[in-house]
């Protein structure tokens, strides 16, 4: 058994940092899905893929994978974004700009 430790990036709808400092530990999917044939529906005899722990910090979910004997792949989060500054429409006009602001 392999598995994956994250971090989870943020919906692009959200502006808050809920449940975005917990790591999670998510087992790939072993085999394809399938297709039901009568009423369309997809599936899988998995269920390790539908196993997904969440723990506060990297060390526990090591420590915890480690306990049980998974093989794990460990992946860094990326950085957040630098901040843009808010501005405002008086600073359009403003005398010490770098270009010239044009219409």
């Amino acid at each position: 058994m392999r598995a994956r430790i994250y971090q989870p990036a943020r919906n692009a709808m959200q502006s808050g940092n809920a449940r975005s400092k917990n790591w999670v530990l998510e087992f790939p999917p072993a085999d394809a899905r399938e297709i039901d044939p009568l009423m369309g529906w997809t599936s899988s005899d998995d269920t390790q893929s539908q196993v997904r722990l969440r723990f506060d910090t990297r060390k526990q979910a090591e420590e915890y994978a480690r306990f049980r004997g998974i093989e794990v792949t460990v992946v860094d989060p990326h950085g957040r974004a630098p901040k843009i500054r808010a501005r405002g429409y008086g600073e359009n006009f403003a005398t010490d700009r770098r270009a010239p602001w044009t219409h």
